[in-house]
């Protein structure tokens, strides 16, 4: 409650005194150990920086980091498109349908990322006569589409949940208020639903990307000369663990890129919600 004085003004309580709990206390002690470790880092390679190095192998990480955005970029458009028909079957009342986007998702949210691209890159493989005779080897034999592959069947379960949830947690009623206007239901979704459940799937729609490009590190195993691909090859050639720093610092850039233009773009669709 605010408090008067004996002049008649309204006195402001006092701010609640902040102890120091055992909480705060580990809280402040991990926040310096983090500072300490990334000051070390950069003192690091500050000292240990090799402008030899770095001029040989800059070249082949911007390669590098082209080929991971194309992967991503590709498996999430992709996976995007896919999602659709999945989501459609997650919410369908067609038992067969339900049932078998059910497994779809359950099989790839519910198994690594890794034993995937593994299955399809070396178990397709087994099947090289069978692919030749329907022409599709060409595009089974090269590592980066098995990777492209793999990821748009992860990404487009994933997306198809986001899609789902967002498009449940809009209220039934507007489905019902555009019914009552004479709306078809194609019309209810294109024009009210989708607008709003958009803007509750931005956020995951977001870290999704994100996973994805972390994600995309393991590519570099079966042979795709991604960020990660031209970082293991220039670690085998230098044996200099700065060459990882590099990659790691160039992870962050792009991630931190992305978080931000994610924040703009909410505050952009958002800005009817501000007052």
């Amino acid at each position: 409650m605010t408090a008067v004085s004996a002049s008649g003004i309204a006195e402001l309580p006092p701010p609640p005194v902040r102890r120091w709990t055992r909480e705060r206390i580990a809280g402040h002690v991990l926040t310096g150990l983090w500072a300490l470790a990334g000051a070390g880092l950069v003192l690091y390679l500050v000292f240990a920086w090799n402008p030899e190095l770095f001029a040989r192998w800059a070249p082949a990480y911007l390669r590098g980091l082209g080929v991971t955005l194309l992967l991503v970029a590709i498996s999430v458009v992709a996976g995007a498109i896919l999602s659709i028909p999945v989501c459609y079957g997650r919410m369908s009342r067609n038992p067969v349908l339900s049932a078998l986007a059910f497994c779809y998702v359950y099989f790839f949210r519910g198994t690594p990322l890794l034993a995937q691209t593994f299955l399809i890159y070396y178990g397709l493989g087994e099947f090289r006569p069978q692919l030749q005779e329907i022409g599709l080897w060409w595009f089974f034999r090269e590592a980066f589409y098995c990777a492209v592959f793999a990821f748009t069947l992860n990404t487009a379960a994933y997306q198809a949940e986001i899609l789902r949830g967002a498009i449940q947690s809009v209220p039934r009623g507007q489905w019902e208020g555009a019914a009552s206007l004479g709306l078809h239901r194609l019309q209810t979704l294109g024009k009210i639903i989708l607008p709003q459940a958009l803007i509750v799937a931005l956020r995951p729609y977001g870290n999704e990307i994100i996973l994805m490009i972390k994600g995309s590190a393991i590519v570099a195993i079966i042979t795709v000369p991604d960020l990660m691909g031209q970082t293991r090859l220039a670690y085998s050639r230098s044996f200099d663990f700065q060459t990882y720093l590099w990659a790691a610092l160039i992870y962050l850039a792009v991630v931190e890129t992305l978080r931000h233009a994610t924040d703009w773009i909410e505050r952009r669709i958002t800005r009817h919600l501000v007052r």
